[in-house]
C-alpha cells in the first residue's frame, strides 16, 4: 500500500480496495516479466526466452535468479566435492550383485576367492605399512569384491582394514560406514568400536564415539584406549552442550526485538 494510504486515517474503501488493486496489478506485471528470463538447468544460451522481438541479452552478465537452498542438483555439487562422499562412491559396491555373481560358483571355487582375498589383504597391509593409503584402500576393496560373502569374519577385517587407512586419510565419515560394516559382520570385534569411536570423535558426535568406547570396555575392561577416552570425551560433550544453549539463547535475545516490532503493528 502507498504511503498515501499508510498516512491517512480517514480513506473511503473504495479509494483502499482501488490502491490495493493497483499494487497487485503492478505485482502481477513485475511477476510475468521475471517468469520470462528464468532459467532452468542445462539451458544453453541460446535458448533464452528473449522479450520485446529479441533485445533480452544471451551474455553471462544477465541476472540469473538464486537457486533455491532445495535445490537437488545443488545438494550433489556439494556432494561432489566432499572427500568422503566421493571416496565411498569409488569404493563402494553392491552385496546383492555380489550374491547374484555366487549363486554357481561351487564349494572349491568359493574357497579360491577366500585365498584370493587374503592375498589381496595381505597387498593392502604391506600398502598401510608403507603409507600407500590409497593403495591399500583399493586392496582392501578388491578383497571384498572377490571375498565369498559367507566368510563373514574375513569379511569383517577387511571392512575394519580399509578403514584404519581412510582414517589415515582423514575420510572420518566413510571410516564410520566401513567400521560400521565390520561391526555388522561381527558385534563383538574390538578393533571396529575402537576406530568408530576415534572416528566419531573426530567428527564431533561425541556421545557416539562415548558409547562406542563404552562398548568396548563391556568387551574387553582392560582396553587403553577406551579407559582413556571415557575420562576424555564427557567434559567434551559438556563444553559442546554448553556452546549450544549459548547460540540457542542468543538466537532468541535476537529475536526479540523483531518480535517486538511485529507486535507494535497489530
Amino acid at each position: 500500500m502507498s504511503e498515501r494510504l499508510k498516512s491517512t486515517i480517514n480513506v473511503s474503501n473504495d479509494e483502499v480496495i482501488d490502491e490495493i488493486t493497483r499494487d497487485l496489478n503492478a505485482s502481477l506485471t513485475v511477476n510475468e516479466n521475471v517468469e520470462e528470463f528464468v532459467i532452468n538447468p542445462g539451458t544453453s544460451a541460446e535458448e533464452y526466452p528473449q522479450a520485446g522481438g529479441g533485445d533480452a541479452p544471451k551474455t553471462s552478465e544477465t541476472s540469473i535468479p538464486p537457486v533455491p537452498e532445495n535445490d537437488e542438483d545443488l545438494d550433489r555439487d556439494y556432494a561432489e566435492k566432499d572427500p568422503s562422499v566421493k571416496d565411498e562412491s569409488e569404493d563402494d559396491f553392491d552385496e546383492v550383485s555380489l550374491k547374484d555373481a555366487e549363486v554357481g560358483l561351487t564349494d572349491d571355487e568359493k574357497e579360491e576367492r577366500r585365498i584370493i582375498a587374503e592375498e589381496l589383504k595381505k597387498a593392502g597391509n604391506e600398502a598401510y605399512k608403507a603409507a600407500e593409503f590409497e593403495r591399500s584402500i583399493e586392496k582392501y576393496t578388491e578383497g571384498l569384491k572377490t571375498c565369498p560373502l559367507q566368510f563373514l569374519q574375513q569379511r569383517s577385517i577387511l571392512y575394519c582394514n580399509r578403514s584404519a587407512a581412510k582414517m589415515k586419510l582423514e575420510k572420518y565419515s566413510s571410516a564410520i560406514k566401513d567400521c560400521t560394516k565390520a561391526i555388522e559382520l561381527d558385534d563383538k570385534y574390538v578393533k571396529a568400536y575402537v576406530r568408530r569411536a576415534l572416528s566419531y570423535e573426530q567428527t564431533e558426535k561425541f556421545d557416539e564415539a562415548l558409547a562406542d568406547m563404552k562398548k568396548v570396555l563391556e568387551l574387553d575392561p582392560s582396553d587403553s584406549a577406551a579407559k582413556a577416552a571415557i575420562i576424555r570425551l564427557p567434559p567434551l560433550i559438556e563444553e559442546r552442550n554448553e556452546k549450544l544453549k549459548a547460540q540457542m539463547m542468543g538466537s532468541r535475545l535476537a529475536a526479540l526485538p523483531h518480535a517486538r516490532a511485529e507486535m507494535s503493528y497489530e
